[in-house]
């Protein structure tokens, strides 16, 4: 899908520059633009087709996901459903243990409840504590996620509160699960972890339907609706959907037991998600730089998260974007070639010295602190390289002084962590420099 960055670039500073620069409040955050048979027609005739079937799936595939569930809930004599275990992240599933430990009862133990938690459809909803025990009949897949700042209109509204994020990739939910069945598959062994293969072979195929005929992944799947829809950067989801899928393509350990199939499979969704990657970076002044938090599916335009989330370049997303792109790409071409190294300029060009992200007796601030950085921040108005700031009635600001005290201090505003992907490119391209 082809689509104009001159434009997209214009667009975002009208969007967000509606008052002079010297004032805080520069512009409202807009709405995200949902996957519907509307939104649908309005993409050229040839491209439809593809994304009506998806759509059709997403919807009878979700219908099918609460139909099990209520089946369940009426086979079990329960008037409500039972509440599950709630977590910070999947974070809580142990990632970092010995390979012998996951051969072991314990491991086992959390592999099992991670088995009993899977959605009908392969996914795992987000935030849940998979050490405890295995799911109840009537239990809910996902626990409550609910924000407790909803205001009438808020971006973060469910459309259905009792059935939100039944199935994700944020917040590291099924990716990890994924990454976390693997080891204990190659632990117990493929005949003793059979139970954990089919579970694992289904959790890949939940992420090769949920995939878009462009590329990109949702963040929730079956569609959801609103931002949920988006093509979704944030937090890492589609890095590191795209890390399993290229692990799983390559069959090394602990991936060695995946079938050749599924890795061919596999090893084309990976491809398909290098060219939305591609295609999303954007594009300013003639030069491609970074990417958004998030990206409307149908157009591939930035666009708007939650209410603080506004349609931006975003410096910690696109460290991680550039680490998959240096890393997973051996012999990148030259097109693959130039994303990388304008993404690394755009880094060398917004680094921040001097300043520091601290706190002060008002809350957090940026600071002089001579000596200090490199530091990017969170969000960077397309067009003019900008920082911005947006606070949760849907304000844009040009000062992180101006946003409420609650975002002003519970965000990360500014952060450090880029410095990672420059670090990285500087062992890149001595690479690419040198003979093949």
């Amino acid at each position: 899908m082809k689509r104009s960055q001159g434009v997209l670039a214009l667009v975002l500073c009208q969007l967000c520059v509606m008052t002079p620069l010297a004032a805080s409040v520069i512009g409202t955050n807009p709405p995200a633009q949902p996957v519907t048979k509307l939104n649908i027609e309005q993409l050229p005739a040839q491209e439809q087709g593809a994304w009506l079937a998806y759509l059709e799936r997403s919807q009878r595939v979700r219908q099918r996901d609460k139909d099990v569930f209520q089946a369940e809930l009426k086979g079990s004599g329960l008037a409500k459903p039972l509440e599950p275990p709630h977590s910070d992240s999947a974070r809580s599933i142990p990632l970092d243990r010995s390979a012998t430990w996951y051969a072991s009862a314990e491991a086992q133990h959390i592999a099992d409840v991670i088995v009993s938690f899977q959605t009908p459809a392969g996914g795992w909803g987000k935030n849940m504590d998979m050490t405890g025990e295995v799911r109840r009949p009537g239990e809910k897949y996902a626990p409550n996620n609910l924000s407790r700042y909803l205001a009438p209109g808020d971006f973060d509204t469910p459309l259905e509160p009792d059935w939100n994020y039944v199935g994700t990739i944020d917040n590291d939910a099924t990716t990890t699960e994924l990454q976390y069945l693997a080891k204990v598959i190659t632990a117990v062994g493929v005949g003793r972890g059979r139970r954990y293969q089919d579970s694992f072979e289904r959790g890949v195929h939940y992420l090769l339907d949920a995939q878009y005929p462009n590329g990109g992944w949702p963040q929730v799947w079956p569609l959801e609706g609103t931002y949920h829809d988006a093509i979704t950067y944030n937090d890492d989801a589609m890095v590191e959907t795209m890390e399993v899928m290229h692990d799983t393509a390559e069959g090394q350990a602990p991936f060695s037991f995946v079938p050749r199939p599924l890795r061919a499979l596999a090893a084309a969704s990976f491809s398909r998600g290098i060219r939305c990657i591609l295609a999303t970076q954007i594009r300013s002044g003639g030069m491609l730089t970074v990417w958004p938090q998030q990206d409307a599916p149908l157009t591939l335009m930035p666009e708007s998260g939650r209410n603080f989330e506004p349609p931006a370049a975003s410096a910690s997303e696109s460290a991680d974007v550039l680490l998959l792109l240096m890393n997973d790409l051996p012999h990148p071409s030259r097109t693959e070639q130039r994303s990388i190294r304008d993404a690394a300029a755009w880094f060398k060009k917004t680094a921040i010295y001097g300043q520091a992200w601290k706190r002060t007796p008002e809350g957090r601030d940026i600071v002089p602190d001579p000596g200090a950085g490199p530091l990017w921040a969170r969000y960077y108005q397309i067009g003019t390289d900008r920082p911005i700031f947006a606070d949760r009635d849907k304000t844009i600001h040009d000062q992180v002084a101006e946003l409420s005290k609650e975002r002003r201090n519970g965000y990360a505003w500014y952060s450090s962590s880029s410095q990672k992907a420059l670090d990285r490119y500087e062992v890149w391209s001595k690479q690419q420099a040198s003979p093949q």
